[in-house]
């Protein structure tokens, strides 16, 4: 049994499988993820002009702050991140992940100001794009600027799941929940989503869901007594994908019924 080994340590986790080149847009595997996701070919180079440089991050690095002026948003090409927001005692809530290929600093677009922390859940590394320079070129390419659209009713779409999971009283439902979705996102990433890595550590999970450590753990456990999944250290396996789906799609019925 290794349920207390997840987000116990300091290891780091690289996502194998989705190797990036350095060199531009059109040969990195993430492509068809993030940004250049159905910009024609003549087009990728326009779009390797404004990616201004690569920027690697270790294990705790701040990508940017709350508060800062937004000046870039980010492509993870590899790692995991995750948002951070404190309240007025300075307590702080992760209210979000991001995977390699998503987009990070969206969460300014509103206000031209970050409103929260992005923190590298491991070894990252990000394409950084200026702003200015983003806009003149989606203004130019009507592709980009439904891709930019598609982007962000994602991103909003995260945001309503999670006040979704943050109404179950029940933490089997909300841990379930948050597993279905970790498990359709990595199968948005061309990866399987029956069996992952899960890159934030415990405290990281209960602070997202609403739960205290013990809580996430006792959880898990009883998950994988179940014969609903199988844990080992940071690797999940979807034992029974069929009742996961079914059990999220009920917890999100009874919500809006």
């Amino acid at each position: 049994m290794t349920i207390n080994q997840l987000g116990g340590g300091p290891e780091l986790v690289r996502f194998e499988g989705l190797k990036v080149s350095r060199n531009d847009c059109s040969r990195c595997s993430l492509q068809v993820l993030c940004l250049p996701a159905s910009i024609d070919a003549e087009d990728f180079e326009r779009m390797n002009t404004i990616v201004q440089r690569r920027r690697p991050l270790k294990r705790g690095d701040v990508l940017f702050s709350t508060g800062q002026k937004l000046e870039n948003i980010y492509v993870a090409r590899e790692g995991a991140f995750k948002s951070l927001v404190y309240n007025t005692d300075g307590d702080c809530q992760v209210t979000g992940f991001h995977l390699p290929g998503e987009i990070l600093g969206l969460d300014a677009l509103g206000t031209s100001k970050h409103t929260c922390d992005s923190v590298a859940l491991t070894t990252a590394d990000v394409c950084e794009i200026p702003l200015s320079d983003l806009e003149k070129v989606a203004g130019q390419l009507p592709s980009l600027q439904h891709q930019l659209l598609k982007i962000i009713g994602q991103s909003m779409n995260r945001d309503q799941k999670h006040i979704e999971i943050l109404s179950k009283k029940n933490a089997h439902e909300r841990m379930a929940i948050f597993l279905h979705q970790l498990s359709e996102r990595y199968r948005q990433l061309g990866r399987s989503g029956s069996r992952f890595l899960i890159p934030m550590s415990r405290e990281d999970i209960g602070s997202y869901v609403g739960l205290v450590i013990e809580t996430v753990s006792r959880t898990l456990s009883k998950m994988q007594d179940d014969g609903l999944i199988e844990v080992n250290g940071r690797e999940v396996v979807i034992r029974d994908m069929d009742r996961l789906n079914s059990f999220a799609h009920q917890a999100f019925a009874r919500r809006s019924a």
